[in-house]
């Protein structure tokens, strides 16, 4: 979604693997449901299944090894273990501002990760709405840009733009309609960074519009990249300034486009994440 359409106008504008194959025997027919030709000698077939069993328990037995401290030699206990679903790299934050992530690290995955979640609420519902807006820019903002960015803000968010995407003076959609404005990040590019200072790039995906029979704001869906010059502050990543450019977007799949009541009901439903990246 673009600040210049949607959200006002304060920027510029994603080999083959080991597979396990179980080989039917043969019937000798193009058809795996005709009759057979010759009917397999029950004997093979026993044979087949045993060998299949001894196999398993081989390989259950060798995956188990040292996770009991069974081992004769004494070194599987000690061995170091892996867990292939365990997350890697730094913890991604040490608690919350408010409804948002802080805490972020001191380094170029902690800008990158507040980089993602900050395009997400700076391309929100909740910044459509004054009272949360002034909250918002406080906690991601650098305290010297603070000041600057709620003027910018007031200014594109104005009643010309409520009234164009059918929101009262506070944000809020007329009765039987839903605001939507959900934004993804899809990927992170660290554009330039030294120890106090990072400009990143978030390509994200989204979600906006209006959901309601009498909605002359469609919900649609976008693909931009947001561009975020971040600095070290207050012992956490904060935004000196930040862009928008369209794109890069995928051709649209061809998918059954769903009516306003479902789009408002999944909104309704579906809750966004805490935490992006």
């Amino acid at each position: 979604m673009s600040l210049g359409d949607e959200h006002g106008g304060l920027g510029g504008r994603g080999g083959g693997t080991g597979q396990t194959r179980t080989r039917l025997p043969d019937t000798g027919s193009p058809d795996a449901y005709g009759t057979p030709r010759r009917t397999p000698r029950a004997s093979r077939s026993l044979i087949t299944v045993v060998g299949v069993v001894v196999l398993l328990i081989a390989a259950i037995a060798f995956a188990n090894r040292g996770s009991g401290g069974g081992g004769d030699d004494g070194t599987d206990a000690a061995a170091p273990r892996t867990n292939p679903t365990a997350p890697t790299g730094v913890p991604p934050v040490t608690g919350k501002n408010g409804p948002l992530p802080a805490g972020f690290a001191h380094d170029e995955q902690g800008a990158q990760s507040a980089a993602a979640n900050y395009a997400v609420v700076l391309v929100s519902a909740e910044i459509l709405k004054p009272d949360r807006r002034a909250e918002i820019v406080r906690q991601v903002f650098a305290p010297d840009q603070a000041g600057p960015m709620r003027e910018k803000f007031d200014k594109a968010y104005n009643q010309a733009f409520l009234d164009k995407v059918g929101l009262d003076a506070d944000g809020n959609a007329a009765a039987g309609t839903t605001y939507v404005s959900r934004t993804a990040p899809v990927g992170t590019k660290v554009v330039e960074a030294s120890p106090d200072a990072a400009t990143v790039e978030v390509w994200c995906t989204g979600v906006f519009g209006t959901a309601g029979m009498e909605s002359t704001n469609p919900v649609t869906n976008d693909w931009f990249t947001m561009t975020l010059n971040l600095t070290w502050a207050a012992g956490d990543w904060k935004v000196r300034g930040f862009s928008q450019k369209e794109g890069p977007a995928p051709v649209n799949a061809d998918r059954t486009i769903s009516d306003a009541d479902e789009i408002a009901k999944a909104v309704a439903e579906f809750g966004g994440f805490t935490y992006a990246r």
